[in-house]
């Protein structure tokens, strides 16, 4: 397909008179941006970016991308907007390396990317009909096999891509199954297989053989309970006893893990996200641990643990006045006039002034 042949109004459609200007727009930018990202990898440009390779920015990109994920979670619109510049920067450097190496010019790549949209798009560009999500996905589907000649596979996991991190793989493996209808009828059974995965953790961590399928559950009378006395972590320091089976403890710890994720699919979380949020929040706070310690002068050591712990829970705590605080500053602005950075609120009035400086 000459792609280049096709009038752009002809591609815009309806909204021609809308889409092309922001094109337009779009593509002074990217000339623009990619003048510099080429200078940058001049010879007078600037060593970091002459030092970097495809393979050294792999790391960056994928941080980019969670990082982005992360602002687009927020709502955060200057937070998304920086993030997706940043994964712009990231992109457009590969394509550029790729063009000094002679493998590809970007231009190529872009040609190719627009190719590719309006052949499984023909329910846009062409004759064909496709009015619901499913129908899309499975039209792409047929067109990837039957027109651009991918093989069929002999399994839906075969569509998986091996060499996905695990955390992934076990997600889109799973989304996989229940697609063919291989999946839970009520996703609360979801928990009960949480606690026989997790009794079969422990009593592989105690060195016995798993316990069988109708051992009782986590969750079963002489457990601890949700409100009991936190452990020793001073003590958990010095745990490292060996274990008696090292691979079955092994085996375990996976099936656990394996359906913590599909548990968080049951419910409509990406286990990548929910996870990348809980180690932005443990590095926060492990933070706020550090300066509090290095304040008082105090060694970040097992014989610390219960300072250390007194300033963990001191960060959980301005963590959750935080967010109660920023949930009233939302209603306020959805439910009062604003203006000038000046708030009065009839019903509570004595918040007005914290109200006007956080505004």
């Amino acid at each position: 397909m000459e792609i280049d042949t096709i009038a752009l109004e002809t591609l815009a459609g309806q909204m021609s008179d809308r889409i092309l200007p922001e094109a337009d727009e779009a593509a002074a930018a990217f000339r623009l941006f990619f003048t510099i990202v080429a200078r940058l990898r001049a010879p007078d440009g600037c060593p970091w970016d002459l030092a970097q390779t495809p393979m050294s920015i792999r790391g960056n990109i994928i941080e980019e991308a969670y990082e982005l994920a992360e602002a687009i979670t927020e709502n955060d619109s200057a937070h998304i907007k920086e993030e997706n510049g940043d994964l712009y920067l990231l992109a457009t450097m590969v394509g550029y390396m790729s063009q000094q190496e002679g493998r590809y010019h970007v231009a190529e790549a872009l040609r190719e990317a627009a190719r590719k949209l309006i052949r499984r798009h023909p329910h846009v560009f062409g004759d064909s009909t496709a009015d619901s999500p499913e129908q899309v996905v499975e039209q792409w589907n047929d067109i990837k096999e039957r027109i651009e000649g991918r093989r069929k596979k002999d399994s839906l996991l075969d569509e998986v891509h091996r060499h996905l991190p695990p955390l992934e793989k076990a997600y889109k493996i799973q989304k996989k199954a229940a697609k063919a209808g291989f999946d839970w009828q009520k996703r609360e059974d979801i928990w009960l297989k949480l606690a026989e995965e997790m009794e079969e953790l422990k009593t592989a961590a105690a060195g016995a053989e798993p316990a069988s399928p109708d051992a009782k559950d986590a969750n079963s009378p002489g457990t601890d309970s949700a409100g009991a006395e936190r452990p020793d972590r001073k003590a958990s320091f010095a745990a490292g006893a060996p274990i008696a089976n090292p691979d079955a403890l092994e085996e375990e710890f996976g099936d656990l893990l394996f359906t913590v994720i599909n548990a968080a699919r049951l419910y409509g979380i990406d286990p990548t996200i929910a996870l990348h949020r809980s180690n932005e929040k443990f590095s926060r706070r492990f933070r706020h641990v550090e300066a509090r310690m290095k304040a008082r002068h105090l060694a970040m050591s097992p014989e610390n643990m219960a300072q250390m712990d007194e300033f963990w829970d001191e960060a959980k705590r301005a963590e959750g006045q935080h967010h109660q605080h920023e949930l009233l500053i939302s209603f306020w602005r959805r439910h009062f006039h604003v203006s000038n950075r000046l708030f009065l609120c009839p019903l509570y009035p004595e918040y007005s002034c914290c109200a006007a400086r956080d505004l």
